[in-house]
């Protein structure tokens, strides 16, 4: 595998040199000092969001996924929740207490025609998504359309194309960790080299959990495990995979070439044609890769991704970063004082990498404390979308990284119900 050389615009030696001892400290989330033994310029109070105008939202599906948007929706100072929609009664009545203020409606269309709802929440099942999103546009709203973006690359594309023509409103796909202050951080190490060339990444999610939901009506169980079935599943390379295989083709600024898939039904032998165990192996232009590691049959290490570099490895996990370097990696100077943080899963000790240490630092708290008790990456991507309305911005996450990334999950799910390798033309991609 060719690895992948920093960025030569921002190197490794230019923004070590051109850095202070205590910047680096106060990225790092390292040292414990206080913001008069930092540099001036470095420990500046905390420097609040400027609040734009309130934004009234509708959520297009209340049920468990939905209700969790709602909850960090009502967190946001601008974001009031007007109305809700949702066709099953029950997922629709349990919304109202999180959004007491907001108007219910059976049928998403009554909602889209409400003078009092300028942006839309997707949060249906994947593959109800184009019909809804494709509305919601056609009626002149904002939409944040969960991710992936539809369950065939028929229907990304048309919702795509749709959000491309449609230049006055912004378009969102909830790829959460564009928006998450602790990916955007390690960017800054993996783009600077601080790791070193690039050689893998590799992520996994480990959880014991059917998927299957119960009903009494067997009408309703059915329309609940859509996850469960081939015709209307991404699997969980689609469903869960896309956001760490997003994470590596953010990174990397390229669109992958191929895709390789494994899967099988390994312990939840119950009716489904879903793998619950699936491995997948993502390939970029230059013969960097992701191997991505997804099972529904057990939870040992959990969830987390990683970058290895020839001098260190940045794994990511959550709100929550460390950076373990290699013995013969080149000594810097600041690894004798950074702050050090043992990674649960396994006991090692790496340094803490932390977003926002300068303001946590100069507010008087321990990063690597505070990150660990930070909002989840759904909060941030939530709080973009509104940002990018009231400043009349393109998301980091808009029609076209959320089309890549459906593309690319789709195709790595066909590879794993395959068990096959799927090369990926360039032009699968244009929109």
């Amino acid at each position: 595998m060719n690895p992948i050389e920093p960025q030569a615009d921002l190197n490794r030696r230019s923004f070590l040199k051109g850095s202070s001892f205590a910047t680096l400290m106060m990225m790092l989330g390292g040292v414990e000092i206080t913001a008069q033994e930092a540099d001036k310029k470095t420990a500046a109070p905390k420097v609040e969001k400027k609040i734009g105008a309130p934004v009234k939202c509708g959520v297009i599906g209340v049920g468990t996924w939905g209700r969790d948007l709602i909850g960090h929706l009502s967190r946001l100072p601008n974001a009031p929740i007007t109305a809700v929609s949702e066709t099953y009664g029950a997922s629709l009545r349990r919304a109202k207490s999180g959004a007491p203020n907001a108007t219910p409606y059976e049928d998403y269309r009554q909602l889209l025609e409400s003078k009092d709802v300028e942006a839309v929440i997707v949060a249906t099942p994947t593959h109800q998504h184009k019909e809804i999103v494709l509305a919601a546009l056609q009626a002149g709203k904002h939409v944040y359309c969960e991710a992936p973006m539809a369950h065939t690359i028929e229907d990304a594309k048309a919702i795509a194309q749709a959000a491309k023509n449609a230049s006055k409103q912004i378009f969102q796909v909830g790829l959460q960790y564009r928006a998450n202050p602790q990916h955007h951080h390690v960017l800054e190490f993996v783009r600077t080299g601080a790791a070193g060339a690039l050689t893998l990444a590799r992520a996994q999610y480990h959880k014991k959990e059917s998927w299957r939901r119960t009903s009494p009506s067997p009408e309703r169980e059915k329309e609940l495990n859509w996850r469960l079935r081939q015709d209307t599943s991404p699997g969980l390379v689609g469903e869960i995979g896309i956001h760490s295989i997003d994470v590596a083709s953010w990174f990397l600024r390229a669109n992958p070439v191929s895709v390789t898939g494994f899967g099988s039904i390994m312990h939840w032998k119950d009716g489904r044609n879903v793998a619950d165990t699936a491995q997948t192996i993502v390939e970029y232009p230059n013969g960097a890769r992701i191997i991505y590691d997804a099972t529904l049959t057990n939870s040992y290490e959990g969830n987390y991704d990683v970058f290895s570099g020839t001098d260190a490895a940045v794994l990511i996990r959550e709100n929550r970063a460390w950076m373990f370097k290699e013995a013969d990696s080149p000594l810097l100077g600041w690894e004798v004082y950074a702050k050090k943080d043992t990674f649960p899963a396994t006991g090692e000790a790496g340094i803490a990498l932390v977003a926002n240490a300068t303001q946590l630092i100069a507010q008087g708290l321990k990063p690597a404390e505070a990150a660990a008790d930070g909002d989840s990456a759904a909060y941030y991507s939530l709080e973009a979308f509104i940002e990018s309305i009231n400043e009349k911005k393109a998301p980091e996450a808009g029609w076209k990284e959320g089309f890549a990334a459906t593309v690319t999950a789709l195709k790595a799910n066909e590879a794993v119900n395959k068990n096959t390798k799927i090369a990926l033309d360039a032009k699968l991609f244009e929109v």
